[in-house]
């Protein structure tokens, strides 16, 4: 992990984001890129107009002096930082600066508050989420320790979840995490036999990698929303964070197919990170 983007919009839930990302910089010795995204309108970034101009230029001075202001933070001494300022009026063109800079990871705040619906869809977050290539780390809260040492990855162990499942066996196996794999068996049309579910489990693993030992930490749950059983497990088992695999572009809709989205006050603590399939 050498480079982390952190999105920051001054709010408290950013600070959260960066307090995240320089603590793990400091783990793993990366840099930590700050993007603000100006939004201003195309009127006033493109008008030949002389006052016009001096707006635009009027903010985006403004808005360095804020960016200066919001780095000074005690916990950036000692990690290498370096601000970007983008006249963006979409969260999703993160991606194209994170490839820009070959970055690692992209840490973002979220001020969501009733499980993963709620905690994504329709918000700044869910736009990154969406368009990022890379893994995406969403905390609601300060989180005080960064060491991942309990992880449950969620997953249906469908071959196209083999790629977030590399990724995520990549990045967590440098943490020395221990990973629990969950799958959530659902009533009605979306119900699974044991027999079929382990059937499912073992194409898996065998597909993904030849060792077939970790299928020794799949847990199968019953619950009315794959997105309950996965919470609910998650706090079962002291977790530190839960893992998703999304969708790209069709973010967490596919994944969290039926979530009623009821509030699940408990999870509030838990920080979530995303794996494109």
């Amino acid at each position: 992990m050498k480079k982390i983007i952190v999105p920051v919009d001054f709010s408290e839930h950013s600070e959260y984001a960066l307090l995240a990302a320089a603590k793990l910089a400091k783990k793993y010795n990366a840099e930590v890129l700050v993007l603000h995204m100006l939004e201003m309108s195309d009127i006033m970034l493109t008008a030949s107009d002389g006052l016009q101009y001096e707006k635009a230029a009027y903010f985006f001075k403004l808005s360095e002096q804020k960016f200066e202001d919001f780095l000074k933070k005690d916990y950036l001494v000692g990690v290498k930082v370096t601000p970007i300022i983008k006249h963006f009026k979409v969260f999703s063109e993160v991606n194209d600066v994170a490839q820009k800079n070959d970055a690692d990871l992209i840490v973002m705040g979220s001020h969501g508050t009733s499980g993963f619906k709620e905690f994504f869809v329709g918000s700044n977050t869910e736009r990154v989420v969406r368009n990022a290539d890379i893994p995406v780390l969403v905390v609601k809260n300060k989180l005080e320790d960064i060491n991942f040492e309990s992880v449950v990855f969620a997953c249906d162990f469908t071959e196209e979840a083999i790629k977030p499942y590399k990724n995520a066996i990549k990045l967590f196996e440098k943490m020395n995490s221990k990973i629990y794999f969950v799958y959530v068996n659902l009533p009605n049309e979306r119900f699974k036999t044991s027999i079929e579910i382990e059937k499912n489990v073992v194409n898996f693993f065998t597909k993904a990698e030849k060792d077939l030992d970790k299928m020794n930490n799949v847990h199968y749950v019953s619950d009315y929303t794959v997105e309950e059983g996965v919470i609910n497990f998650a706090l079962k088992v002291g977790a530190d964070i839960i893992a998703i695999p999304t969708h790209g572009k069709t973010g967490l809709a596919h994944f969290l197919e039926g979530s009623i989205g009821e509030d699940v006050a408990n999870h509030a603590n838990l920080p979530v990170i995303t794996f494109k399939i």
